[in-house]
């Protein structure tokens, strides 16, 4: 069993966030104010700004004022798992969170995150993500409570869901900083389960609870663009790369990428031209990634 959850001191926070940010004002805005919102406060803020202009010091200035926040200029550097490294250090939270820039909580996320976390003992803790009224979204999610494992870590979790105890960013080194948005590689995904799946092996205790939840716009992939297409192909190598670099099986590997191109296959016969591009670009990105090959 953990330690329970408290503070390193009176004044310090129990939970510090860091948000990596790059390109993105009305978004960080709207995160704010559900930050904000949270019936439980005794939280902190670092944005680590990415941007090469000041286009956040307005907003970051006015929001410093109403909540426990600062910002960390890092113009230059890019990659989402890059500027958490550099956020988290600096933070004295006992328990940390990485919220994407575009994503928001509902007013009870930190109260019931914390408590979830005490209740388990969990060093890690994820849950998903759901529109305002609970529907699941942007992946598929496990029903019930659970423990997160290699087995089921692909449906226990999204990464801007994902608490940490301090102990264990310290144990592992924090992200990996070659997986990712943003990275300098191809692997621009899966970030969050590459740091679960590393806190698992180091034996800390990973849970998942569908009862928290946070908030995102939907990613919808009825008729893709190119640039979706795109983007599929990075995130697919992401995964394809954390499956190969985790040493899962070759019946496991082959599953991963086996699925979406049965979807290209069905959208294909099904007149869906464009969807039947974005699951055989998904398709293609996994086995780029388990490979450690990239094709053309």
């Amino acid at each position: 069993m953990s330690d329970p959850i408290t503070s390193k001191s009176p004044t310090a926070p129990v939970l510090s966030m860091v948000i990596a940010t790059l390109g993105r004002t009305t978004e960080l805005d709207r995160l704010f104010q559900s930050l904000e919102a949270q019936t439980r406060r005794d939280f902190d803020v670092v944005v680590v700004d990415q941007n090469d202009d000041d286009r956040l010091g307005t907003l970051t200035a006015r929001w410093s004022e109403r909540l426990s926040l600062r910002r960390l200029r890092t113009p230059g550097e890019r990659g989402l798992s890059v500027a958490r490294n550099r956020g988290w250090p600096i933070t004295t939270g006992t328990v940390l969170l990485f919220p994407d820039d575009d994503c928001w909580y509902p007013p009870h996320f930190v109260a019931d995150a914390l408590a979830t976390m005490e209740q388990h003992g969990a060093d890690v803790l994820a849950g998903r993500a759901a529109t305002p009224e609970g529907r699941s979204i942007n992946g598929r999610y496990e029903l019930a409570a659970c423990r997160s494992t290699r087995h089921n870590i692909w449906t226990t979790g999204i990464e801007w869901v994902m608490l940490f105890r301090r102990t264990v960013l310290e144990t592992v080194g924090g992200y990996s900083e070659d997986v990712g948005v943003g990275a300098a590689s191809p692997w621009q995904a899966c970030e969050g389960v590459d740091i679960v799946l590393r806190a698992d092996t180091a034996g800390f205790s990973c849970w998942f609870d569908p009862a928290l939840a946070g908030h995102h716009e939907e990613i919808v992939t009825t008729a893709p663009d190119l640039r979706a297409r795109r983007k599929a192909r990075a995130y697919g190598r992401g995964m394809g790369h954390v499956l190969r670099r985790f040493d899962y099986s070759s019946a496991a590997k082959a599953n991963w990428i086996a699925r979406p191109g049965a979807g290209a296959v069905v959208s294909l016969l099904s007149g869906r031209r464009a969807k039947a591009a974005y699951y055989l670009q998904v398709a293609l990105g996994r086995l780029e990634g388990v490979t450690d090959r990239l094709i053309g």
